[in-house]
Protein backbone atom coordinates (compact mmCIF):
# COMPACT_ATOMS: atom_id res chain seq x y z
CA UNK A 1 0.00 0.00 0.00
CA UNK A 2 1.81 3.39 -1.21
CA UNK A 3 0.64 6.17 1.06
CA UNK A 4 1.39 10.05 0.73
CA UNK A 5 0.76 10.31 -3.26
CA UNK A 6 2.15 13.20 -5.13
CA UNK A 7 -0.09 13.26 -8.15
CA UNK A 8 0.92 15.10 -11.54
CA UNK A 9 -2.63 16.86 -12.92
CA UNK A 10 -2.69 18.28 -16.88
CA UNK A 11 -3.96 21.60 -15.01
CA UNK A 12 -4.62 22.43 -19.07
CA UNK A 13 -6.49 19.68 -19.91
CA UNK A 14 -10.62 19.58 -21.03
CA UNK A 15 -12.47 21.56 -22.34
CA UNK A 16 -12.54 24.17 -19.59
CA UNK A 17 -8.89 23.75 -18.77
CA UNK A 18 -7.97 24.89 -14.87
CA UNK A 19 -11.53 26.14 -14.25
CA UNK A 20 -12.87 22.75 -14.24
CA UNK A 21 -9.51 21.17 -13.12
CA UNK A 22 -8.80 23.03 -10.09
CA UNK A 23 -11.98 22.34 -8.23
CA UNK A 24 -11.80 18.49 -8.72
CA UNK A 25 -8.40 18.56 -6.98
CA UNK A 26 -10.05 20.13 -4.17
CA UNK A 27 -12.56 17.27 -4.05
CA UNK A 28 -9.93 14.77 -4.31
CA UNK A 29 -7.85 16.21 -1.27
CA UNK A 30 -11.01 16.08 0.66
CA UNK A 31 -11.46 12.57 -0.09
CA UNK A 32 -7.37 11.98 0.50
CA UNK A 33 -6.00 14.35 2.80
CA UNK A 34 -2.46 13.09 2.89
CA UNK A 35 -2.18 13.53 -1.05
CA UNK A 36 0.01 16.07 -2.67
CA UNK A 37 -0.54 18.08 -6.69
CA UNK A 38 1.70 18.93 -8.86
CA UNK A 39 -0.05 21.29 -11.57
CA UNK A 40 1.72 21.97 -14.86
CA UNK A 41 0.27 25.04 -16.73
CA UNK A 42 -0.19 28.77 -17.20
CA UNK A 43 0.38 30.10 -13.42
CA UNK A 44 -1.60 33.06 -14.08
CA UNK A 45 -4.51 30.78 -14.78
CA UNK A 46 -3.63 28.54 -12.17
CA UNK A 47 -2.28 30.97 -9.06
CA UNK A 48 -5.34 33.14 -8.93
CA UNK A 49 -7.97 29.95 -8.92
CA UNK A 50 -5.83 28.21 -6.38
CA UNK A 51 -6.47 31.26 -4.11
CA UNK A 52 -9.71 30.18 -4.04
CA UNK A 53 -9.14 27.16 -2.20
CA UNK A 54 -6.24 27.31 0.20
CA UNK A 55 -6.24 23.99 1.53
CA UNK A 56 -5.38 23.23 -2.12
CA UNK A 57 -3.04 25.91 -2.50
CA UNK A 58 -0.82 24.18 0.78
CA UNK A 59 -0.72 20.98 -1.17
CA UNK A 60 0.14 22.04 -4.72
CA UNK A 61 3.12 22.99 -6.54
CA UNK A 62 2.44 24.85 -9.51
CA UNK A 63 4.99 24.27 -12.48
CA UNK A 64 5.00 26.87 -15.29
CA UNK A 65 4.46 26.28 -18.95
CA UNK A 66 2.05 28.33 -21.55
CA UNK A 67 1.68 25.19 -23.98
CA UNK A 68 -1.07 23.46 -24.00
CA UNK A 69 -2.74 21.11 -26.34
CA UNK A 70 -5.76 21.79 -28.35
CA UNK A 71 -8.78 19.19 -27.50
CA UNK A 72 -8.78 18.77 -31.46
CA UNK A 73 -5.26 18.56 -32.32
CA UNK A 74 -3.75 15.37 -34.49
CA UNK A 75 -1.57 13.37 -32.42
CA UNK A 76 1.49 13.58 -34.82
CA UNK A 77 0.86 17.56 -34.17
CA UNK A 78 0.70 17.49 -30.77
CA UNK A 79 3.79 15.73 -30.15
CA UNK A 80 6.00 18.22 -32.72
CA UNK A 81 3.68 20.78 -30.64
CA UNK A 82 4.14 19.76 -27.08
CA UNK A 83 7.24 17.80 -26.67
CA UNK A 84 8.82 18.64 -23.42
CA UNK A 85 7.17 21.68 -23.70
CA UNK A 86 3.42 21.21 -23.28
CA UNK A 87 1.48 20.61 -19.58
CA UNK A 88 0.54 17.32 -20.88
CA UNK A 89 4.04 16.09 -21.44
CA UNK A 90 5.38 17.32 -18.38
CA UNK A 91 2.78 16.18 -16.56
CA UNK A 92 3.40 12.28 -18.33
CA UNK A 93 7.18 12.70 -17.50
CA UNK A 94 6.85 13.86 -14.00
CA UNK A 95 5.64 9.99 -13.19
CA UNK A 96 8.90 9.05 -15.12
CA UNK A 97 11.41 10.48 -13.45
CA UNK A 98 9.75 9.58 -9.92
CA UNK A 99 8.28 12.78 -8.84
CA UNK A 100 4.49 11.66 -9.30
CA UNK A 101 3.08 7.96 -8.69
CA UNK A 102 0.48 9.17 -11.57
CA UNK A 103 -0.78 11.43 -13.84
CA UNK A 104 -4.45 12.64 -14.92
CA UNK A 105 -5.43 14.80 -17.81
CA UNK A 106 -8.87 15.62 -19.36
CA UNK A 107 -7.05 16.84 -22.39
CA UNK A 108 -7.01 15.03 -26.29
CA UNK A 109 -7.27 11.11 -25.77
CA UNK A 110 -4.75 10.58 -28.99
CA UNK A 111 -2.15 13.17 -27.89
CA UNK A 112 -1.94 11.65 -24.52
CA UNK A 113 -1.68 8.03 -25.71
CA UNK A 114 1.20 9.04 -27.81
CA UNK A 115 3.17 11.35 -25.61
CA UNK A 116 2.49 8.16 -22.46
CA UNK A 117 3.38 5.68 -24.86
CA UNK A 118 6.44 7.89 -25.86
CA UNK A 119 7.94 9.01 -22.24
CA UNK A 120 6.93 5.61 -20.54
CA UNK A 121 7.29 2.94 -22.88
CA UNK A 122 5.35 -0.05 -22.87
CA UNK A 123 5.76 -3.17 -20.26
CA UNK A 124 7.97 -6.07 -20.98
CA UNK A 125 5.77 -8.36 -23.13
CA UNK A 126 3.40 -5.85 -24.35
CA UNK A 127 2.95 -5.08 -27.84
CA UNK A 128 0.09 -2.20 -27.31
CA UNK A 129 -1.44 -0.55 -24.61
CA UNK A 130 -5.11 -0.75 -23.50
CA UNK A 131 -7.41 1.95 -22.41
CA UNK A 132 -9.48 0.52 -19.24
CA UNK A 133 -12.74 1.99 -18.48
CA UNK A 134 -14.95 1.54 -15.45
CA UNK A 135 -18.12 0.52 -16.77
CA UNK A 136 -22.08 0.70 -14.40
CA UNK A 137 -23.68 -2.85 -14.67
CA UNK A 138 -26.70 -4.14 -12.69
CA UNK A 139 -24.58 -6.06 -10.08
CA UNK A 140 -21.83 -3.03 -9.62
CA UNK A 141 -19.30 -2.11 -11.84
CA UNK A 142 -16.66 -4.10 -14.46
CA UNK A 143 -13.70 -3.25 -16.52
CA UNK A 144 -14.24 -2.92 -20.18
CA UNK A 145 -10.87 -2.95 -22.73
CA UNK A 146 -9.54 -1.53 -24.74
CA UNK A 147 -12.04 1.29 -25.02
CA UNK A 148 -10.36 3.35 -28.15
CA UNK A 149 -6.36 3.08 -27.67
CA UNK A 150 -6.07 -0.04 -29.86
CA UNK A 151 -7.47 -0.48 -33.18
CA UNK A 152 -7.41 -3.98 -34.01
CA UNK A 153 -5.78 -6.78 -32.06
CA UNK A 154 -4.58 -10.12 -32.38
CA UNK A 155 -5.12 -13.30 -30.42
CA UNK A 156 -1.71 -12.67 -28.22
CA UNK A 157 -3.01 -8.77 -27.86
CA UNK A 158 -6.61 -10.10 -26.26
CA UNK A 159 -4.70 -12.56 -23.89
CA UNK A 160 -2.44 -9.27 -23.05
CA UNK A 161 -5.72 -7.32 -22.29
CA UNK A 162 -7.33 -9.92 -20.12
CA UNK A 163 -4.51 -9.73 -18.44
CA UNK A 164 -3.87 -6.53 -17.13
CA UNK A 165 -7.95 -6.33 -16.66
CA UNK A 166 -7.95 -8.92 -13.98
CA UNK A 167 -4.99 -7.62 -12.50
CA UNK A 168 -7.13 -4.23 -12.60
CA UNK A 169 -10.23 -5.67 -11.09
CA UNK A 170 -8.36 -7.12 -8.79
CA UNK A 171 -6.14 -3.85 -7.87
CA UNK A 172 -10.17 -1.32 -8.12
CA UNK A 173 -12.18 -4.01 -6.79
CA UNK A 174 -10.24 -5.85 -4.44
CA UNK A 175 -11.16 -9.50 -6.31
CA UNK A 176 -8.59 -12.42 -5.71
CA UNK A 177 -10.21 -14.19 -9.25
CA UNK A 178 -11.58 -11.82 -11.02
CA UNK A 179 -13.90 -13.53 -14.08
CA UNK A 180 -12.84 -12.46 -17.21
CA UNK A 181 -15.03 -12.79 -20.58
CA UNK A 182 -14.29 -12.15 -24.27
CA UNK A 183 -16.61 -9.63 -26.30
CA UNK A 184 -18.21 -11.86 -29.41
CA UNK A 185 -20.77 -11.97 -31.56
CA UNK A 186 -22.11 -15.16 -29.47
CA UNK A 187 -21.41 -17.45 -26.59
CA UNK A 188 -20.67 -20.38 -29.05
CA UNK A 189 -17.39 -21.60 -29.15
CA UNK A 190 -17.72 -21.67 -32.98
CA UNK A 191 -18.65 -18.19 -33.54
CA UNK A 192 -16.67 -15.15 -33.95
CA UNK A 193 -13.63 -13.99 -35.16
CA UNK A 194 -10.78 -16.45 -35.26
CA UNK A 195 -8.36 -13.98 -32.90
CA UNK A 196 -11.23 -14.24 -30.85
CA UNK A 197 -11.45 -17.90 -30.51
CA UNK A 198 -7.72 -18.41 -30.41
CA UNK A 199 -7.48 -15.80 -27.39
CA UNK A 200 -10.30 -17.77 -25.99
CA UNK A 201 -8.24 -20.85 -26.08
CA UNK A 202 -5.53 -19.72 -24.70
CA UNK A 203 -7.16 -18.26 -21.56
CA UNK A 204 -8.39 -21.45 -21.03
CA UNK A 205 -5.33 -22.64 -21.04
CA UNK A 206 -3.50 -19.94 -18.70
CA UNK A 207 -2.91 -20.54 -15.21
CA UNK A 208 -3.45 -16.86 -14.18
CA UNK A 209 -5.13 -15.37 -10.82
CA UNK A 210 -8.69 -14.98 -12.69
CA UNK A 211 -11.35 -17.12 -13.79
CA UNK A 212 -12.13 -17.53 -17.33
CA UNK A 213 -15.82 -17.15 -18.40
CA UNK A 214 -15.73 -17.72 -21.91
CA UNK A 215 -17.33 -15.65 -24.16
CA UNK A 216 -19.73 -12.27 -23.41
CA UNK A 217 -22.01 -10.58 -25.59
CA UNK A 218 -23.46 -6.68 -26.28
CA UNK A 219 -26.16 -7.85 -23.62
CA UNK A 220 -23.76 -8.71 -20.83
CA UNK A 221 -21.82 -5.53 -20.59
CA UNK A 222 -24.91 -3.99 -18.37
CA UNK A 223 -26.00 -6.92 -16.80
CA UNK A 224 -22.52 -7.36 -15.18
CA UNK A 225 -21.99 -10.97 -16.05
CA UNK A 226 -18.27 -10.88 -15.74
CA UNK A 227 -15.82 -8.23 -13.59
CA UNK A 228 -13.83 -7.81 -16.90
CA UNK A 229 -14.79 -7.58 -20.47
CA UNK A 230 -12.32 -7.95 -23.73
CA UNK A 231 -12.52 -6.56 -26.68
CA UNK A 232 -10.60 -4.31 -29.16
CA UNK A 233 -10.14 -0.97 -29.45
CA UNK A 234 -13.09 -0.11 -32.19
CA UNK A 235 -15.45 -2.56 -31.25
CA UNK A 236 -14.92 -1.26 -27.32
CA UNK A 237 -14.87 2.38 -28.17
CA UNK A 238 -18.30 2.22 -30.15
CA UNK A 239 -20.42 0.09 -27.10
CA UNK A 240 -18.74 3.00 -24.68
CA UNK A 241 -20.52 5.72 -27.01
CA UNK A 242 -23.32 3.92 -27.78
CA UNK A 243 -23.45 3.26 -23.67
CA UNK A 244 -23.08 6.89 -23.26
CA UNK A 245 -25.80 8.03 -25.79
CA UNK A 246 -28.47 5.61 -24.54
CA UNK A 247 -27.99 6.82 -21.03
CA UNK A 248 -28.52 10.27 -22.14
CA UNK A 249 -31.32 9.09 -24.29
CA UNK A 250 -33.25 7.30 -21.06
CA UNK A 251 -32.88 10.59 -19.11
CA UNK A 252 -34.21 13.20 -21.73
CA UNK A 253 -37.42 10.47 -21.99
CA UNK A 254 -37.87 10.26 -18.17
CA UNK A 255 -37.63 14.27 -18.04
CA UNK A 256 -39.99 14.64 -20.81
CA UNK A 257 -42.29 11.95 -19.48
CA UNK A 258 -42.05 13.64 -15.94
CA UNK A 259 -43.57 16.94 -17.27
CA UNK A 260 -45.80 16.12 -19.48
CA UNK A 261 -48.49 16.46 -17.49
CA UNK A 262 -49.95 17.21 -14.43
CA UNK A 263 -50.26 14.13 -12.95
CA UNK A 264 -46.77 13.05 -14.08
CA UNK A 265 -45.52 15.74 -12.18
CA UNK A 266 -47.62 14.54 -9.25
CA UNK A 267 -45.96 11.76 -9.79
CA UNK A 268 -42.43 13.03 -10.34
CA UNK A 269 -42.84 14.44 -7.03
CA UNK A 270 -44.09 11.12 -4.87
CA UNK A 271 -41.14 9.51 -6.15
CA UNK A 272 -38.15 11.95 -5.94
CA UNK A 273 -36.07 9.12 -4.22
CA UNK A 274 -36.52 6.85 -6.56
CA UNK A 275 -35.77 8.97 -9.26
CA UNK A 276 -32.99 10.49 -7.48
CA UNK A 277 -30.97 7.05 -6.79
CA UNK A 278 -31.95 6.43 -10.88
CA UNK A 279 -30.15 9.83 -11.72
CA UNK A 280 -27.20 8.14 -9.24
CA UNK A 281 -26.56 5.33 -10.91
CA UNK A 282 -27.02 6.52 -14.28
CA UNK A 283 -24.53 10.12 -14.02
CA UNK A 284 -21.52 9.45 -16.04
CA UNK A 285 -18.94 11.58 -13.49
CA UNK A 286 -19.08 8.88 -10.85
CA UNK A 287 -17.45 6.45 -13.15
CA UNK A 288 -15.45 8.86 -15.15
CA UNK A 289 -11.76 7.78 -16.03
CA UNK A 290 -10.13 5.50 -18.17
CA UNK A 291 -6.35 4.49 -17.87
CA UNK A 292 -3.85 3.54 -20.48
CA UNK A 293 -2.29 -0.32 -19.08
CA UNK A 294 0.55 -1.72 -20.50
CA UNK A 295 2.77 1.09 -19.68
CA UNK A 296 5.18 1.61 -17.43
CA UNK A 297 3.18 4.31 -15.10
CA UNK A 298 -0.28 5.25 -14.36
CA UNK A 299 -1.96 7.36 -16.39
CA UNK A 300 -5.53 8.32 -16.17
CA UNK A 301 -7.44 10.11 -18.90
CA UNK A 302 -10.70 12.01 -18.07
CA UNK A 303 -13.25 12.78 -20.36
CA UNK A 304 -12.77 16.24 -21.66
CA UNK A 305 -16.08 17.32 -20.86
CA UNK A 306 -16.41 16.61 -17.42
CA UNK A 307 -17.13 18.71 -14.26
CA UNK A 308 -14.98 19.27 -11.07
CA UNK A 309 -16.91 15.90 -9.48
CA UNK A 310 -16.58 13.95 -12.90
CA UNK A 311 -12.22 14.47 -12.95
CA UNK A 312 -12.53 13.92 -9.31
CA UNK A 313 -13.75 10.36 -9.44
CA UNK A 314 -11.31 10.02 -12.68
CA UNK A 315 -7.84 10.93 -9.96
CA UNK A 316 -10.21 8.25 -7.21
CA UNK A 317 -9.28 5.62 -9.76
CA UNK A 318 -5.72 6.66 -10.56
CA UNK A 319 -5.30 6.94 -6.07
CA UNK A 320 -6.68 3.09 -5.92
CA UNK A 321 -4.39 1.61 -8.42
CA UNK A 322 -1.16 3.65 -7.31
CA UNK A 323 -2.18 2.42 -3.75
CA UNK A 324 -3.17 -1.14 -4.81
CA UNK A 325 0.86 -1.35 -6.85
CA UNK A 326 -1.42 -1.97 -10.29
CA UNK A 327 2.01 -1.66 -12.23
CA UNK A 328 3.55 -4.55 -10.33
CA UNK A 329 1.15 -7.09 -10.35
CA UNK A 330 0.55 -6.32 -14.34
CA UNK A 331 4.16 -7.19 -14.68
CA UNK A 332 3.76 -10.15 -12.30
CA UNK A 333 0.56 -11.61 -14.46
CA UNK A 334 2.74 -10.64 -17.51
CA UNK A 335 5.86 -12.31 -16.81
CA UNK A 336 3.83 -15.58 -15.28
CA UNK A 337 1.96 -16.10 -18.47
CA UNK A 338 4.52 -15.06 -21.01
CA UNK A 339 7.44 -17.05 -18.93
CA UNK A 340 4.78 -20.15 -19.25
CA UNK A 341 4.43 -20.08 -22.69
CA UNK A 342 8.13 -19.86 -23.34
CA UNK A 343 8.69 -23.14 -21.19
CA UNK A 344 5.91 -24.82 -23.39
CA UNK A 345 7.84 -24.28 -26.50
CA UNK A 346 11.18 -26.34 -27.22
CA UNK A 347 14.21 -25.56 -29.24
CA UNK A 348 14.69 -23.28 -32.23
CA UNK A 349 11.20 -22.68 -31.36
CA UNK A 350 11.66 -21.74 -27.81
CA UNK A 351 14.96 -19.22 -28.70
CA UNK A 352 12.29 -17.65 -31.49
CA UNK A 353 9.86 -16.83 -28.65
CA UNK A 354 12.15 -15.61 -26.22
CA UNK A 355 13.63 -13.09 -28.97
CA UNK A 356 10.44 -11.95 -29.66
CA UNK A 357 9.20 -11.43 -26.23
CA UNK A 358 13.02 -9.52 -25.81
CA UNK A 359 11.96 -7.15 -28.49
CA UNK A 360 8.19 -6.68 -27.93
Amino acid sequence: MVENLTIALDAMGGDRGADMVIPGADIARLRYPDIHFLLFGDENIIKPLLKQYPRLEAVSEVVHTDVAIDMDAKPSQALRKGRRVSSMWQAVDAVRHGKASLVVSAGNTGALMVMAKVILKTMTNIERPALAAIWPTLRGESIVLDVGATIGADSRQLVDFAVMGEAMARAVFSLEQPLVGLLNVGAEEVKGLDEVKEAGRRLREANLPMKYYGFVEGDDLGKGTVDVVVTEGFTGNIALKTAEGTARQIAEYLREAMSRTLFSKIGYLLAQGAFRILKQKMDPRSVNGGVFLGLNGIVVKSHGGTDAKGFASAVDLGVDMARDDLITKIAEDLEAYHGGEIEDLAGEDKQLKIEKVQNS
